[in-house]
Order: structure tokens, then sequence, then C-alpha cells
């Protein structure tokens, strides 16, 4: 393979060469060859020779880089398989409509955590799916107009749940990934409310047909819809409107599964619900929570579950490789940040930082908290403020520190630390901030796109840092197959001590699961019925995905 590798690399070489010789010695034409037209040919040449030359070496950067890289990814796994990530990935996608989905490989290592065969052939079968009753599709005109009648009369041939655009990016990331595990479930196909960038950030996952909610779907305006809306299924158990015994269904139900979710919207982690909404063609979902670990808790998805993912802490790190590819536009941040600041480093290191205080950061105690995370857990190395030079024999190990955080005041004090000290091992330290946003803001669709890229950097690290209860980091940690040190929540604008811990899992946690029973009708600490869910690092109410034999 590596031989294979040098032999492709030099040959685009030489035909590179090739192509800036023919620049060179071309002839002009016989009415060229006197006075002012031969100077004029000959300084065009030249100037084509020096373009030329650069764009040489600039293409042989990048072929150098990815061969290196491809080569290095090839000795351990084989290149077809490791493209489509061990048959995540359907073969059949366009390249050049999303780079990153068959590039990822090239900047990231092999994950050890592979997908099930089971896990295969369920993406197949609801590409298959999504390709028969996907958007403007017989199956799907159809379905709409019964939507469009208000009437629900007998079984549909396709069935559908809505995906309602909601909170910021890291949230819609996990409730798309926890609404799309929940359609595999119940067999519909998933549309995506596109808000105002969702097609900005991502590539289309499926092949042939859209994800894409219509512009034209009939119910317009989907953020109207809220925990008192009259279509809430909540709502509609309170008022007695709707059960299993119910003759007239409606073509709709709308689930609002957010934060700030009641006992009776909770209902629907419940198996006797499920039974209910199973005959509801649309069903329309609102989230900010990643519900999955709660689906596990429903008996009658448990098996399927078990089948689809027999190491239960791996549920994100599938779903999000094969749903979510940064688009074209996005790639292009991520490889150019990634080539000019993190690839030649020996080991990478994420830092991200989000706190949730009141108050003007940089905050010196968090900065305290993330410096004794690093040097406690030696990832990396601690300073000799005593010494201009370091007096360690030098090992050349260089590390990479990718900071994210909408502050700059953190990256420039960990960065000042590694520039005015040497380190007591010798180590090369480089700290790099993609950017600083001050604020978040929601759907803006630069900031979004930053955003996106940010977390994608920090799923290339080697290790990891995360804040508590950040989506963002979340998404980072699941995606890179990484279990993070947790920085605990300050209290009182002081350090904790410890200033972190190592995550269970590289599962996200569920900030606000249902209290309630289904089986025996009454309230229970839902962290305590099954071993693979317990409760979060940092958020002590919240749930999470675990696997024993891994703590």
């Amino acid at each position: 393979m590596k031989l294979m590798n040098i032999v492709a690399a030099a040959g685009v070489t030489i035909l590179l060469v090739f192509a800036v010789m023919s620049v060179i010695y071309r002839v002009p034409p016989m009415d060229q060859l006197k006075g002012f037209a031969e100077a004029r040919v000959f300084n065009v040449n030249r100037h084509k020779v020096k373009t030329w030359f650069y764009a040489i070496r600039a293409e042989l950067h990048v072929v150098s880089y990815s061969y290196l890289l491809r080569d290095a990814s090839s000795e351990s796994v084989d290149e077809h398989k490791d493209k489509l990530l061990d048959g995540l990935l359907n073969a059949g996608s366009n390249d050049k409509d999303c780079l990153s989905r068959y590039q990822s490989v090239l900047y990231r290592r092999s994950s050890p955590h592979k997908p099930s065969s089971y896990l295969q052939s369920r993406l197949r079968k609801y590409e298959d799916l999504h390709k028969r009753c996907g958007p403007y599709t017989e199956s799907y005109n159809k379905t709409i107009e019964k939507l469009e009648s208000g009437h629900h009369v007998g079984p549909t041939e396709c069935n559908y749940i809505v995906w309602i655009a909601y909170s910021g990016l890291g949230n819609r990331i996990l409730t798309l990934a926890s609404a799309f595990l929940y359609a595999l479930l119940t067999n519909r196909v998933l549309l995506v409310d596109r808000g105002k960038d969702i097609g900005d950030l991502f590539c289309e996952p499926f092949p042939e047909k859209s994800w894409l909610l219509p512009l034209d779907f009939p119910l317009n305006q989907l953020n109207r819809f809220d925990k008192k809306s009259p279509e809430c299924y909540g709502n509609m158990l309170k008022r007695n409107v709707i059960s299993n015994t119910t003759n007239t269904l409606p073509p709709f139900l709308y689930l609002h599964l957010a934060h700030d979710s009641d006992d009776q919207d909770k209902l629907f982690f419940c198996d006797e619900d499920q039974s209910l909404l199973q005959k509801i063609p649309w069903l329309i979902m609102k989230t900010d929570e990643y519900f999955v670990p709660t689906l596990f808790l429903i008996s009658s998805f448990e098996q399927e579950l078990i089948n689809l993912f027999p190491s239960k802490d791996t549920v994100f790190h599938h779903l999000g490789r094969y749903l979510f590819h940064p688009s074209n536009a996005v790639w292009g941040l991520i490889t150019r940040y990634y080539g000019a600041y993190l690839a030649d480093a020996d080991e990478r290191v994420g830092i991200q930082i989000r706190t949730f205080e009141s108050g003007t950061p940089p905050f010196q105690h968090v900065m305290d908290q993330v410096v004794a995370c690093f040097l406690k857990e030696k990832l990396l190395p601690d300073v000799n403020p005593e010494e201009p030079i370091s007096t360690a024999s030098r090992n050349g190990k260089t590390k990479a520190v990718l900071v994210t955080s909408l502050n700059p005041g953190y990256f420039e004090k960990i960065r000042n630390l590694y520039w005015e000290n040497p380190t007591m091992t010798g180590e090369t330290i480089g700290v790099y901030q993609p950017s600083n946003e001050i604020r978040q803001q929601t759907e803006n669709n630069i900031h979004d796109r930053k955003a996106w890229a940010e977390i994608y950097l920090l799923s290339l690290t080697d290790v990891l840092i995360t804040s508590s209860r950040s989506t963002f980091g979340y998404v980072g940690q699941s995606l890179g197959g990484l279990k993070p040190w947790i920085l605990y929540k300050p209290e009182n604008h002081t350090t904790p001590d410890p200033p972190c811990r190592r995550a269970m899992s590289m599962e996200p946690c569920f900030h606000a699961p249902p209290s309630f029973d289904c089986r025996a009708k009454t309230w229970i600490d839902t962290g305590t019925l099954v071993s693979h869910i317990r409760h979060c690092e940092d958020v002590t109410w919240g749930l999470k995905l675990v696997e024993l034999d891994k703590l």
C-alpha cells in the first residue's frame, strides 16, 4: 500500500511538472516571432511559469498530506471499509456534493467502535423507505392530502416524524439524532424543518431523496407549537380528548419533549402511549433534549435497541457519524484550520470552555480550574517559570491545543502560559482558537458555520476537556469517540476541587428525563431501573447510557 501511494504521488508530480514544461517550451505562433510580440509572449509565459510553480507547490503539499494520512489509516483498516466507516455509510452518494462524507477518514483515526451488522442493514432499509416515501413521492403526496383534509381514515403506507429546528446548534444536532433513532424504531420517515440554516450546515444524509421538509408543507409556522397548543399530545391527554379507545384520531399530533415538558408530555415514553402514537400518520416533534436513554426504557423498543447497539454507549457515535456530514462550505473551514494548525502535532488536545455564570468572562476561577485539570490529569505538561529555556532533554514532541470558547480570554491565558515559560518536559505546546464570537447567536448562519466547524475540530483531537452541561461538548466527544474529562460546574465563583473527572462514557446526557415508571404506574428514580443507564456526571438528575465493562 505504501509503494502504491508513493507511485501515485510521484505520478501526480510528473504530470504537474510536464504541464509547466509545456508552458515554458510552447512554440509561439509564426506571427509572434519578431520584436515586441516575441518579448510579450515570453513575459506572459514567465508569468504563467511563476503561477504554475506556486500551484505545483500547493498541490504537492495537498497530495503528500493526503497520501500520508491515507497510508496511516490503511495500515490497520481496509481502505474501502474505512471510507464507508465500517459499513455505516452508503457507497452510492455523490462525492462532489459532500466532500466530507468520504474524506473524513483522512482526518480521523479509525474508530475502535464498530457498528453492528444489524445497524448497517437497518440503515440500508431506512434509506429504501426514505426513497419510497420521501418528499413528493406518490406515497408522500397521498399522506399530505389526508393531512390537509383534517381527517384520518385507515392506515397509510408511509408515516412521518417532523423535527422542528429549536434551540442552539449543539441541541439541534443531539435532538436530530434522537428523532432519527425514533424514526428507525417506529418505521417512520424523518423530515427536517430547515430553520434558517440546516441545509447550509449539513449534507443530505440519505441518497436520492432530501430529508428537508418541503417549503410548501401545509403546517406552516411550526415554531408556533408549544405545550399549550390544542394539538399537543400531553395537553390532549389532560383534556381527555384522546386515548387508545378513541374512534376518530387526528391526522397529526404535536409532541412537546423540550426541557419544560410536563408529566403528561413525558408519557410519550410509555408503551401504552406508543401503541396509540403508532396510529397517527404525522408526528410533529419539538425538543431540545437528547432523549435516547429513555427510549431504552420502553419495553417494546428494548430488543431492537439491543440488536442495533450491542455496545450501548455508542449510539450517538454511530448515528452522528452517519447523519452529520459538514457541508462543503463548513468542510473548507475545518480542513483549512486543521492543515494550518493541527496536522503536524504529535498529539492534539481539545479544551471546550462554556460558562453559565453571571458576570463578564474570562473568570479567573474558571481559568484556574482548567489549568488544574490538565495538569492534574497530565494532559499537558507543567511549566518552569524559573528558567528561560527548558533544561529538560528536548524530546521533540509537539502538542497542539485547540481551545473553543465564546470568549478569547481563556485562550490568551493558556497561550501565554506556554509562550512565556518553558515546559518541564521539553515538549513544544502550540495553543490555538479558531473564533471568539463573544455571545451565542442561535441560527445566525456564519456563527453556526464556525460553531459546527469547531465542534468537528474538537472531535478530531486525541484527548478532550469539556464543560458541564454543554451540548457543544457532548457532540464533539461523541463524534470523536472520546471519553472526556468534564469540568465540574463552579459554585460561588470558586474553583472546584477536584477540578474535573473522567466521563463514564462518550454518550451525551439527557437533562430532563421522566421520573415515572410506566410499568409500575408510580414515580421512581429512572436512573436505577437498568444497569446500562446511569445518572450523568455533570447533571445529577440527568440520564446517560453506559457500558458496564468499560466503567
